[in-house]
C-alpha cells in the first residue's frame, strides 16, 4: 500500500525546498499552483504523458490527483509530492464561490478525502508527501489549513496520516519537527526518528521511511 506523509508549515519555512535532494527521475511534484521551484532545478522538467518522462505536473483538479496516485508505479515514480495541497481546496472553493448553501463544503472535503484515500490505497510502496500550510485554531492548536470550520467539521485531514511533520525555522536553519509539541498535530511512528528535530530534507526522510517499513528505496539519491 502507499505511504502518505503530511508536512505542514507556514509559507517560507522550507516545505517545497525540502524536495531539493530527491531524484527527479523517480519523483513527481504535483503543483496545485504553478510556480518556480525554490532550489536549483535544471533537471526537473514538466512531465510528458506521451513519454512518461519529466517530474512536474501542474493541476488543481482532484480527479487528476487521484489518477496520479493510481499511475505512480506504472510511470516509475516512487515518490510523489503534492505541493501546496491546501490550494486544491481553496481553488475549488473560489471557483464555486457563487454557489449558495453549504453542500459545496461537503463536496470539496470529499474531493480532498478521495485524493488522500487514493494515496493510502494504491497497490505499491510509493510514498506520497502532502505539503500543506498551517492555521492555528481557537484552541491554540496549529494544524493543516483547509478553508474554514465548516470543512474542518467534516474532515480532520491529519487523522488519515500516520506521519505528520511540521517545518521549523530557527537561527540555525530549517528543520522538521517529528514530535508533538502539545500545540500542533505532529506525529511520527515510534522509533522512526530519534531526534525531535531533523533537517528539512525529504530525501533523508524518504530513506528513513523505507528502512523503517522495509521498502526498497529506489527514489532517493545515493548519499
Amino acid at each position: 500500500m502507499g505511504i502518505p506523509v503530511m508536512v505542514i508549515g507556514e509559507s517560507g519555512t522550507g516545505k517545497s525546498t525540502s524536495c531539493r535532494n530527491l531524484d527527479p527521475d523517480k519523483t513527481l511534484i504535483v503543483q496545485t499552483v504553478s510556480k518556480p521551484l525554490p532550489f536549483r532545478s535544471s533537471n526537473w522538467r514538466p512531465f510528458s504523458r506521451q513519454t512518461n518522462t519529466g517530474s512536474i505536473i501542474v493541476t488543481d483538479n482532484w480527479e487528476s490527483l487521484v489518477r496520479v496516485c493510481d499511475a505512480a508505479q506504472s510511470i516509475g515514480k516512487t515518490t510523489v509530492i503534492f505541493d501546496d495541497f491546501q490550494y486544491l481546496l481553496a481553488n475549488e472553493f473560489m471557483r464555486r464561490s457563487g454557489e449558495r448553501g453549504f453542500d459545496k463544503f461537503t463536496e470539496i472535503g470529499v474531493h480532498a478525502w478521495e485524493v488522500m484515500r487514493a494515496a493510502q490505497n494504491t497497490q505499491c510502496d510509493t510514498r506520497f508527501y502532502f505539503l500543506q500550510h498551517t492555521a492555528t485554531g481557537d484552541d491554540g492548536i496549529t494544524r493543516a489549513k483547509t478553508i474554514g470550520k465548516l470543512l474542518d467539521d467534516k474532515i480532520t485531514v491529519e487523522g488519515l496520516f500516520t506521519l505528520v511533520m511540521k517545518t521549523v525555522k530557527t537561527d540555525q536553519g530549517y528543520f522538521f519537527s517529528t514530535q508533538n509539541s502539545g500545540h500542533d498535530t505532529v506525529k511520527t511512528p515510534m522509533g522512526l526518528f530519534e531526534q525531535e528535530r531533523i533537517d528539512n530534507d525529504l530525501n533523508a526522510v524518504d530513506k528513513a521511511i523505507c528502512e523503517y517499513y522495509g521498502l526498497e528505496n529506489k527514489g532517493a539519491i545515493a548519499a
